[in-house]
């Protein structure tokens, strides 16, 4: 028994005549028709005589038909629930985003979502990538804003922006008078990278030209979790950084030298669970990202987009923690 028989059913009853009823349901008389023998042969009773003119339905087909048009008048209403649910911008959204994306977009973000969603209230966690890619499918989180692919079939991604990475130096660094950075000699022994941020590190690498962070910063080991802090140790002359752009809006002076085209980028997205149903929410989230972007990242240009889930440095520093 399917929804569609029932909806058949019911147009019979109405119109009382195999070809109008069909006509009203936009199939075939013969379709129709079959659809009908079918249910009654599954359920083991006539709903309509065929032998009255006009057609009519039988006693317990009277019964058949009204329990149709109550079940198909439920449906309706979850039609229209599932309908207003999904553009409901009203409730609690508990939202992540990665860490080294953070500081940089969320001031920006909630302003913007305080004029297009002003009844939802967010609760705002951060986050390292294996951590929201879990809370996402075990629902502690219901939207992570973070970068992509993450090459997680569970997940469903909406790509909102594309953002350059740049080289962040010292003042003393071979290229630091230069327009564009070029990766020196020694550059590669010298990058700084963030502690258990895997996903970031393997994109740096990856832009180097490295599989392995080892021969990194023989002397010293750096555990630290932060950008700015990243910033800080370039400035002291310990290394050079390769940071997203959206951390050096506020930088004044040159510290900070884009790549030539094309531009090495991570794709910032918000991804989902399969299950997430407040459609409108999202868009509107995605357009208060965008429009709250300065106008240097809303412009084409020639890039290439740097993975993180399959790189070597990753699958290697991940497997340890499982």
């Amino acid at each position: 028994m399917t929804i569609q028989q029932l909806k058949y059913i019911v147009a019979l009853d109405e119109e009382r005549h195999f070809a109008r009823a069909a006509e009203v349901c936009m199939v075939t008389q013969p379709g129709l028709t079959i659809q009908l023998k079918n249910l009654e042969e599954e359920i083991g009773i006539k709903i309509f005589d065929r032998n009255r003119v006009p057609l009519t339905p039988t006693v317990l087909g009277i019964e058949i038909i009204n329990k149709a048009k109550k079940i198909l008048r439920e449906v309706d209403e979850i039609r229209d629930f599932v309908i207003n649910e999904k553009n409901l911008l009203e409730g609690e959204l508990k939202l992540g985003i990665i860490s080294t994306l953070s500081p940089y977009l969320i001031p920006l973000f909630i302003q913007a979502m305080k004029e297009a969603a002003p009844k939802v209230h967010f609760i705002i966690k951060e986050g390292y990538t294996g951590h929201l890619m879990k809370d996402l499918e075990t629902g502690a989180i219901d939207v992570a804003i973070m970068a992509t692919p993450t090459g997680n079939p569970n997940l469903i991604e909406h790509v909102v922006f594309k953002e350059p990475f740049v080289a962040y130096l010292n003042q003393t660094h071979p290229m630091a008078n230069e327009e564009f950075y070029e990766m020196q000699p020694g550059d590669k022994t010298e990058l700084l990278l963030l502690h258990h941020e895997y996903c970031y590190n393997a994109q740096l690498l990856d832009i180097c030209g490295l599989k392995t962070s080892d021969k990194i910063k023989e002397q010293f080991t750096y555990d630290i979790n932060s950008i700015e802090t990243l910033k800080n140790l370039v400035r002291a002359h310990l290394g050079f950084a390769i940071i997203p752009k959206l951390s050096t809006l506020n930088e004044t002076g040159a510290l900070f030298k884009p790549f030539k085209e094309p531009v090495p980028v991570r794709e910032i997205s918000l991804v989902v669970s399969d299950s997430f149903s407040k459609k409108l929410l999202l868009e509107k989230m995605n357009e208060a990202i965008w429009n709250c972007l300065p106008e240097s990242l809303k412009k084409d240009f020639s890039y290439r987009k740097i993975r993180w889930n399959d790189s070597p440095y990753f699958i290697k520093e991940v497997s340890k923690y499982r």
